[in-house]
Formats: C-alpha cells, structure tokens, sequence
C-alpha cells in the first residue's frame, strides 16, 4: 500500500507577471495500491501553451499506465512507453495545428515513475528528478537526474523537434519512499554537484507521510505541504513553479 502526498504551487516569477502555473502533476495507484503512478510535468516558460502541454502530457502518460496496469502483472516494456511518448506527440502535434501554433509551443519537460516492491521504472525528459530509499539501509539514491541543455538554464522537452531526448530507467532494488519533483525545487533537495540527493532534505519531509495512517492520498499533508512549498523560506531560494510528490510504501 502507497501513502503519498503531493502539491504544486506557482512560483513568483508567474505571480509577477500574472501567468498561469506551469507545472501539472498527477498520482494514482493501481494493483489493488501496490503500485504507485507518479507524474510531474514542468512547461516550459518559454513557450505559449508550455502549461496546456504539462497537463495534457501528465494526463495522457498517467491514463495509459493505468490501463496498461489493469491488464497485466508487468510493468510497461521500454518499447511500450516509447509507443506511448510518441502517441502524446501526435496529439500535442494535432492540438498545435488546430490552434494554428506549433507543438513547440506547448514544450514540456516529463518525469514519471511506476514503482511496486522490487520494481521501479523511470520515464525522464528534460530537468527535474526522481529519487528514491533503499529499503534495506535507508539511504536516498538517485532515480534519474536532471539533463540540462548546452547552455545555462536550457533543457530537453517532448515536443523537442528533432526527437525526444528519452530516459529509460529500470532499478530491482527494493524501495519504500518515492519522491518526483520539477526542477523548481532542483537547488533545495539535490547535491548537483556531487550527484546525490539531500537525505536530510527527504528523509525530513517524507517522515509524516511514512507514519500515515491514510492509504492513497493524504489530504491534510498535501496542503501543509502546499504551504511549505510557498513560504517565504522556499520563495526566497527560488522564484519557480515547484511541484513535489512524496510517497512511502508498506508492505508488499
């Protein structure tokens, strides 16, 4: 069973500015809650519908691990999400032209992670990560990392036309706690340099939901954690959108 909290909130540089969030996230469980669907989408600022797309492409990707999950014990092949990133392509393709704009337009970045007991794959595009527990010592690894473009403050979207920049992570080891995060929050919770996330950071923030005593969403928890994620002492460090899904696993 996951227990799994999440928010995301508009950074400053949008309140400014009076723009819309950038981020979409969506988070489900399957298989009878043993395995977690998790998915966070950043816009990207420059583009027009960079917004639209994080949501539409958040949307579809959760919609189809789901239907995969409820006809099969496996999760999804390499070749099956590949099929699925090129599918939301064609629909951000097809929404473009009937707006008569570009699939650029609508550039998004994409992390989603699909994790049960021993199981846990990664789908990356772009900035933003994925970390995760070990079960067996309680130490925060990394999942996938951010990949970040040939000049400062650039990165990789699914719309990207030359093809998508796509990540395909798998890892056997056994973990208990999840977290996904847009890369409004990058310089808070990961070591860029050295690699690694912050355990403290995570281990802090992931306690509550690990003595959860709610199965799926933890509501309260979510908005406490919505407001930490707009407070001053996050706000001053950075001026994004950030988005954080958090969640902790027990039993099998």
């Amino acid at each position: 069973m996951w227990t799994w909290v999440a928010a995301s909130v508009r950074g400053t540089s949008h309140e400014r500015t009076g723009t819309r969030r950038q981020d979409a996230f969506r988070c489900s469980q399957a298989d009878n809650g043993r395995t977690l669907v998790a998915v966070a989408c950043d816009g990207a600022g420059s583009a027009s519908r960079g917004g639209e797309g994080a949501s539409l492409v958040t949307r579809r990707l959760s919609l189809a691990a789901q239907a995969h999950l409820r006809t099969s014990l496996d999760l999804p092949s390499d070749e099956l999400v590949r099929d699925w990133i090129d599918s939301v392509r064609d629909l951000i393709a097809a929404a473009a032209e009937r707006r008569g704009l570009r699939p650029r337009d609508f550039a998004t970045t994409l992390i989603m992670v699909i994790a049960r007991a021993g199981q846990t794959l990664t789908v990356h595009v772009g900035d933003g990560a994925a970390v995760g527990r070990l079960t067996d010592d309680g130490r925060w690894v990394s999942l996938s990392w951010p990949e970040n473009g040939e000049f400062a403050s650039t990165t990789f979207f699914v719309t990207d036309d030359v093809g998508v920049r796509l990540r395909i992570e798998r890892t056997d080891r056994d973990l208990d706690r999840i977290a996904v995060m847009t890369d409004g929050i990058e310089r808070l919770a990961l070591d860029l340099a050295g690699g690694v996330p912050h355990g403290p950071f995570f281990q802090g923030i992931s306690e509550p939901v690990a003595t959860s005593l709610i199965a799926g969403r933890d509501g309260p928890l979510s908005r406490k954690l919505a407001q930490y994620l707009s407070s001053d002492a996050i706000n001053t460090r950075t001026d994004d959108d950030k988005t954080l899904i958090v969640a902790s696993r027990r039993g099998t």
